[in-house]
Formats: C-alpha cells, structure tokens, sequence
C-alpha cells in the first residue's frame, strides 16, 4: 500500500481523519446556510493545496483515486432515478436541445482562443471546456436542493446525457488532433470509441430488465456490493474504450430499475456523498492560487458569458418541454457549473503542451475558469426561484399601464 511505503500510516491517518472531519464542518455549515456543500469544498481545496494557507502533504494516488470514484457514483445514483424508457424518450425529445447547446456553448471558448492568439488546437480544447456542464456537480445539486422530481429535471437529464456522449466523441477527436497522428489511423480510433458508447448506451436501454433481474436479491449487503461491482467494471471497460467511465456509471444506473433500483440509491447514497466530497476538494487543492490571478479577467469574462448562454440553453430546452417559467430559469442556471470533464481535456492540453501547438496559459485559466461556475452555478441555483420573482414583480411594474379610466387591479365583488 502506498501509506506503508511512506513508514508513516499514523500520520496519513491522522491528515484523512482531519480532512473527514473538516468536510463534516462545512457540510454542517452549508446545511445551516441551506445551501449546496460543494462550494466549501471547493474552496476548502484552495485554502489547503498548493500555495494556499496551510498546504497538505497527501498520498496523491490515494486521493485521485476516491476522487474518481466519488464522480462515478454520482453519476450512478443521477442515472438510478430514470428508467430506461424516460432515458429514451430524453433523448428523442432533447436531441434539438443538445444542438442548441453545442453550438452556444462551444462557440464562446472557440471563439475567445482565437482571440486570445491561441491558435486552433487551444481553440478547439477551450470549446470543449466552455461546451461541457458539469455531471458531477449538477447531480449533486439536484440531490442537495431535493430538485430530482421536479418537471425540469428530466430536461436537464437529456441535455447531460447529450453532452457526455458527444464527449465520447470529442475526446479521442482532440486527443489524435494532438498527437498529430495519420488520417487512418485517426478515423479509426474516433469510430472505435463512438461504437463503443453507442453499444454501452443500447446494452443499457435494451437489456435492463435482464440486468435488474440478476442483481435483485434480498441481501442488502449482496445488493450494495452487487450494484457497486458492476458500476465500476462497466466505468472502467468504458474509460479503456475511451468513452467517459461517467457515461458508462450513469447507463448501469439507467439499466436498473423497480424496487433494485431505489434500494441501491439509497444503500450508495453515503458512499456518494463521501467520495464526492474528496473529489470537490481535490480540485480545489489543484488550484495554486497565486497563478489565478493572472488569468481571473479572461476566466471572469468566459465564464459571464458562457453562464448566461447556458441559462439560455436550460431555459429554451425546458420552454420546449411545457415548463413553466420558475422551472425554465431553475433549468438554466442548474446546467451552469463546469467540473470534471473541462478539468480532463485541460488536462489533455497540458500534456501535449507546446509540441503540439497548445498555449502555456490553457490549463491554469481552465482551472480559474471552471472555480468560477463550480462556486458561482450552484448559488445561483439555489436563489433562481428568487431571481425568477424578482424579474416577474420587475416586469410588471414596469409594463405600460391600460388606456385611461382602466383600472388594472382586479375586480372586487361579483
């Protein structure tokens, strides 16, 4: 194990149980506050990582390692409130959605690389980062502000699942743009990896009763351990195709179904939430915050206009939808947060770095970038009920009065 090998175990004890217990505090507090935990965390990763107040020295392995488990949970748990049928039906209904979408979204990044004398590659990598909501972060909001039942909810699910199997796409894309590998060869990576998520996604749809079936049992114990081994199989078969091991969680979550289904989500709960907390902090602890500085304008400027085109996307797609104008704005501002998949194709830019084209200052304004909508989108959500009344009462003390002799308040008596 990696703790024996430092001769230290005690010690990395000590550090796990401080942390533990440090994200017990801000989750009490944010429940006193009655609002989402993960900003705290977050931010709790700034103050401690490097560069911050107090920096921890910390197993690496360790903590990226729950850190990623705590993403495929959470999208196991999102994809266990939605049968099969309400997925398939998301998706015929939010295909245009996800248009919209890709096309107000990625335009800003692309757009602001270019300006920013980038060049294509970084262009093409600061889309993709502005393109993609956060799965992670948005799913633990739903849970956190109990919004999983509301009738926008289904809506946002179809505009997520879009973007995380367009990601099945665009990763290996970016990743041969990088490599500069031959035009064959390219092909053929980029329609593995597309066969790949359509084959995981028609596994989930088609077979879900079969899997149901073999994983019901009246064990708990059997049933957590079941559902739990065959999440991180499939999320690990899938990130080995190169299709996001998120999708691959989420499609396992979509499969089951019926009393299994609502059993698990309650047994994994609380192993979301511990290993969701560790990977809000982990990111947070990536982040020196001597080096946001220089990249805070542009992040600060990216993420104003990306926020609101997402607000636009939420609030068109849920119109579409028969929802009603509180549910559209909660629509909107939800899909807001940025998270994990910005976080990996920075990381894709940083590793290819200069040798294929990719600007020095990508990665640190991505992480700027997505500390902004991680902290700014779940606030946002949880007053957009407010800023929905607001606007209203504006609004209408604001509309013309009737014609003279008219009175605009309501008649009294019969």
């Amino acid at each position: 194990m990696l703790a024996v090998a430092s001769g230290n175990v005690a010690l990395v004890f000590v550090e796990l149980g401080a942390i533990v217990l440090g994200l017990a505090m801000l989750a009490r507090l944010s429940d006193r506050l009655d609002l989402s935990p993960i900003p705290f965390y977050l931010l709790a990763g700034l103050a401690f990582g490097e560069g911050g107040i107090a920096p921890l020295d910390l197993s690496r392995d360790f903590i990226e390692l729950t850190a990623e488990i705590g993403i495929v949970l959470l999208l196991l748990t999102l994809g266990l409130e939605y049968s099969a049928e309400e997925m398939r039906r998301s998706l015929r209904v939010g295909m245009l959605a996800g248009v919209v979408d890709l096309g107000l979204n990625f335009t800003p990044g692309l757009a602001a690389g270019l300006v920013l004398g980038w060049g294509w590659p970084s262009a093409v990598l600061l889309g993709g980062i502005t393109y993609i909501s956060s799965s992670g972060v948005i799913a633990k909001v739903l849970a956190d502000l109990g919004r999983f039942g509301n009738r926008e909810t289904p809506t946002v699910l179809s505009i997520l699942v879009i973007e995380d199997l367009t990601m099945a796409v665009y990763l290996p894309a970016v990743s041969v743009m990088l490599a500069g590998l031959a035009v064959g060869t390219a092909l053929f990576s980029v329609t593995g990896a597309v066969l790949a998520a359509f084959l995981v996604l028609v596994a989930a749809l088609r077979y879900g009763r079969v899997l149901t079936r073999l994983v019901a049992t009246r064990s708990d114990e059997a049933l957590l351990l079941t559902v739990l081994g065959i999440t991180l199989v499939v999320a690990g078969l899938a990130q080995w195709a190169q299709v996001s091991a998120a999708v691959g969680a989420f499609l396992v979550g979509v499969a089951l179904s019926g009393s299994v289904s609502q059993r698990a989500k309650t047994l994994i709960r609380p192993l979301r939430d511990l290993f969701a907390a560790t990977f809000f902090l982990l990111f947070g602890l990536e982040i020196n915050p001597s080096h946001l500085l220089g990249v805070a304008a542009p992040a600060a400027g990216l993420a104003l206009v990306t926020g609101a085109t997402k607000i636009v996307t939420g609030s068109w797609a849920a119109r579409r939808t028969g929802v009603a104008r509180r549910g559209r704005l909660r629509a909107g501002t939800v899909l807001m947060a940025r998270g994990e998949f910005s976080i990996v194709i920075a990381g894709l830019g940083v590793t290819a770095a200069a040798g294929a084209g990719v600007a020095e200052n990508l990665g640190i304004l991505a992480a700027a970038y997505v500390l902004i909508l991680a902290v700014m989108g779940p606030v946002v959500t949880k007053y957009s009920d407010w800023i929905s009344d607001r606007f209203t009462h504006r609004f209408a003390r604001l509309r013309p009065a009737g014609p003279p002799g008219v009175s605009r308040s309501p008649r009294r008596g019969p």
